[in-house]
This record gives C-alpha cells, structure tokens and sequence, in this order.
C-alpha cells in the first residue's frame, strides 16, 4: 500500500560540508545523512540527477568517495546519496532495507527534489545488487515521488536470493525465511510489480553472488506484468 498520502513535510539541515545534510526520517525521527554531489561546471541551472543506492547494507561512501558517484557528477549529473538507519553516519537500527529505511529514503529524495541544482524531470534511481529492495520498495510504496526510472544491476529478487539459500550468514542479520511479515518489507520480487517507472535490469551471465540468472527474469518477468510501462533487460528488445 503507498504511503505517500501520509508523508509529513521534510525536515533537513545542512551537515559539517558543502552539499551534505541531515535529513529526518518522518517514521524512525532519525537524522540521516545526505550527500548531494553537484559537477564543478555547474553554472545554475537544474541537472539531471541520479539517486544511486548502495549494494548490501553499505553506507554512502561508496558511492560518494569512490567509484559511481564520481564517475557520473563528472559526467553532468547530480549525485543523491544517503546512509539509511543504522548506517554509515546516520544514528538508529540497521533494518535491512524494510519500510523504516524506505520510508527514510523517501524523505531524501523529497528534500533533494526541491534544491536548486536538481531537474524533477530529469531525477532517476539506479540501485546494486541488494540496494534493489530499498529502491523498489520506496518506488512501489511512494509512487508520487519524483523519479523517473529505474536500473537495477543485478539485485535479488526474493528472500532465497538475499540470503542466498536461507543460510546464516556472519555479516547479515537477516530475518529467518520462515517469517513472512518480515520479510514482506523486504523482497524486491513484492515490489517491483508496483513500481510504475521505466525498469532497466542489468545482468552478466556469472551473477556476482547468485548461482545462476533465475533472480533476473523473475524481476523482469514480474516487472512486465507489472504497471511499469517499459520493461528491459541489458540490450534486449523492450517488454
């Protein structure tokens, strides 16, 4: 179900640098921190911009400090990066991606929609690997907010994949496979069937975790008979 009717208006301070913040997440009141990278050759005017999520339960410096951040602020757009609860410099739970960290992200998404620097209708998301869950849940549950599209590189689809068979795993506290309302906020397969923007999924043949490429065309499948009006996968004819 959205809950978007529901959203309370964003509160946000900046942070200790040039384009960081502190944004609260309306549902934990936590103050989570933003990274908004504008390309040096700014001049005014409103960019595109890219909300890029993080693979695993990563925080935002890997996407701010190395690699696609840079690589696509240097390239003209703007960068929307955040750590969820729990994460990086942001206080609170770790949650797994469930709807507090969506919810969260909503609320980052909102404040950075209404800076100067970014173009509303140019604004899209791009998620890896487990950031899909977060990404497709906040599109699915928030549908007015002001993103464009999709691309998902090589996410999980559902609670087999995340855990990667059910098993334990030292890193990740997921919740037991046998508990479905837990795992209802967290299975992008859920999701992405309502999340109503373009949806670009990106995949090798040799996935980077899964044993084979079933999590791909599950979400792409899904996607399809979906409310996404345009679905692909890599280079291949559309739907």
């Amino acid at each position: 179900t959205s809950a978007a009717d529901a959203a309370p208006p964003v509160a946000a301070r900046p942070a200790d640098a040039p384009g960081t913040y502190w944004v609260t997440n309306p549902t934990s009141g936590v103050e989570l921190y933003a990274t908004v990278m504008v390309p040096e050759t700014w001049t005014g005017d409103a960019l595109p911009t890219l909300v890029i999520i993080p693979g695993g339960i990563d925080d935002s410096a890997s996407i701010t400090e190395r690699g696609l951040g840079i690589r696509a602020a240097e390239r003209g757009y703007v960068v929307v990066a955040f750590d969820a609860d729990g994460r990086g410099r942001s206080a609170g739970e770790e949650g797994h991606s469930g709807f507090t960290q969506q919810d969260g992200l909503a609320a980052v998404i909102r404040f950075a929609a209404d800076l100067p620097e970014v173009d509303t209708e140019r604004m899209g998301m791009m998620s890896s690997s487990y950031g899909i869950t977060l990404a497709s849940g906040v599109l699915a549950r928030y549908p007015d907010l002001p993103i464009a599209f999709l691309i998902d590189w090589e996410g999980p689809a559902d609670r087999n994949d995340t855990t990667v068979g059910c098993k334990p795993s030292p890193k990740y506290h997921w919740p037991p496979c046998s508990v479905d309302a837990a795992w209802a906020e967290r299975e992008a397969l859920t999701f992405i069937a309502d999340v109503a923007v373009p949806y670009l999924r990106i995949q090798s043949q040799r996935d980077h975790v899964q044993p084979d490429v079933s999590h791909a065309v599950h979400m792409v499948n899904a996607a399809i008979e979906g409310v996404s009006p345009w679905v692909r996968l890599n280079d291949l004819p559309p739907n």
